[in-house]
């Protein structure tokens, strides 16, 4: 309660100030209007400032790359391999860092950046509907003259950062628990007193086993022990590398937390029982409610799943957009005011630090209330077999 009341503080202060921002803005560009030197230096400003929405969409979405930061005009960042297929060309494999940030094509494709586009006039291309013809941060199959083609499918199979930082997050994964299971298996933690990263890892295993499993799923507890501490361990290690700056917020995508949400939707699945079906289309209300109350609790199975899918992703997003934003905040008052960007730095710095101490405890949060949850959900399938446990 703590945390969401902190969070929508946050937000509510950051609203403030962006409409300020925008009002200040907003009272320049009148200014600058009838005044002809104004004009000149507002119209500096402006080619000069940030692009808030820019910089945070490329921070929170995929890339071919992982940029860290830039040093004086220079990109620090690891380009990932770039695999694409087409009908005309087959497969072709290249380093990202081919494309020269957007700038040039290669091995007859061409990754159409904003810069890209405005210096080939293609930023101002519309459709029929007047929509723009190409998008921004996608590869396209160029023609002769090096421009980008349509009408051919371009199927990307790269190695973008998401997947990157997925397959390094396993291997972390499994060398991790390899590891402790082998001291284990050597009486290391049986006969003695588990040491290293042993003492770290068994309470929250053993946190699991009684706070999550055994509360939920009863007797059948060990049987998802293995599926509940691998979405748990999996998940806390995706939310707190992508603390990292520079690294990819894996969890706050929703294509990651889809796949987590359809697994746990197959396990709930593969544990019911006709109690479970039987509660779902005949219902214990009056006759004249099961009409009503069979579809909601129908739609209710797929539900469950999508709140998990939507909880983390949201949870993961959120902090990391707010973090950015009061970044984005002291430029955007540099511009206004140099003054006014380096009086309120500290206090925009403050923030971003309490929201990402915040984010750091959100992130063992998220990973218990998933597995929480998915835990409550199976148990929910034999539910009967609980209750008469239970009544023995």
């Amino acid at each position: 309660m703590t945390l969401r009341t902190a969070k929508s503080l946050t937000v509510i202060f950051l609203s403030v100030f962006l409409l300020m921002s925008i009002n200040k803005l907003a009272a320049q560009e009148n200014n600058a209007k009838t005044d002809e030197k104004s004009e000149q230096n507002t119209s500096d400003k402006k080619e000069n400032a940030i692009d808030p929405a820019k910089i945070i969409l490329e921070h929170v979405g995929d890339a071919h790359e992982f940029h860290f930061f830039n040093v004086a005009g220079h990109k620090i960042a690891i380009p990932l391999p770039v695999i694409l297929y087409s009908a005309e060309k087959g497969f072709s494999c290249f380093n990202f860092s081919e494309f020269h940030d957007g700038e040039e094509a290669h091995d007859g494709y061409v990754y159409a950046s904003e810069e890209y586009l405005k210096a080939h006039n293609l930023d101002k291309e519309k459709d029929a509907k007047g929509q723009p013809l190409y998008t921004v941060r996608k590869i396209y199959k160029t023609d002769t003259n090096g421009l980008p083609e349509l009408t051919v499918n371009v199927y990307d199979l790269s190695l973008t950062r998401n997947v990157v930082q997925l397959i390094l997050a396993m291997v972390l994964l499994v060398w991790l628990m390899i590891g402790v299971s082998n001291k284990y298996k050597t009486g290391q933690g049986v006969t003695t007193a588990p040491n290293g990263f042993q003492n770290m890892l068994e309470p929250v295993i053993t946190f699991v086993r009684d706070e999550v499993a055994k509360p939920n799923l009863g007797k059948k507890y060990e049987r998802f022990m293995p599926y509940l501490l691998t979405v748990f361990f999996f998940i806390l290690i995706n939310n707190l590398i992508g603390l990292i700056p520079g690294t990819a917020n894996v969890t706050g995508n929703i294509a990651f937390t889809a796949m987590l949400g359809v697994i746990s939707f197959l396990v709930i699945l593969f544990n019911t029982n006709g109690h479970f079906w039987l509660h779902i289309f005949n219902p214990p209300v009056p006759g004249f409610v099961k009409p009503i109350m069979t579809p909601v609790e129908l739609l209710g199975v797929f539900t469950k799943p999508f709140a998990l899918i939507i909880r983390l992703f949201a949870n993961m997003l959120s902090g990391h957009i707010i973090i950015l934003s009061f970044i984005c905040l002291i430029f955007i008052f540099g511009t206004m005011n140099t003054a006014l960007g380096w009086g309120t730095s500290p206090l925009f710095v403050a923030l971003a630090v309490f929201i990402y101490l915040i984010e750091v405890l959100v992130a063992f949060i998220q990973a218990f209330i998933f597995a929480n949850l998915t835990a409550v959900f199976i148990g929910q399938a034999f539910e009967s077999e609980l209750h008469e446990e239970a009544h023995h």
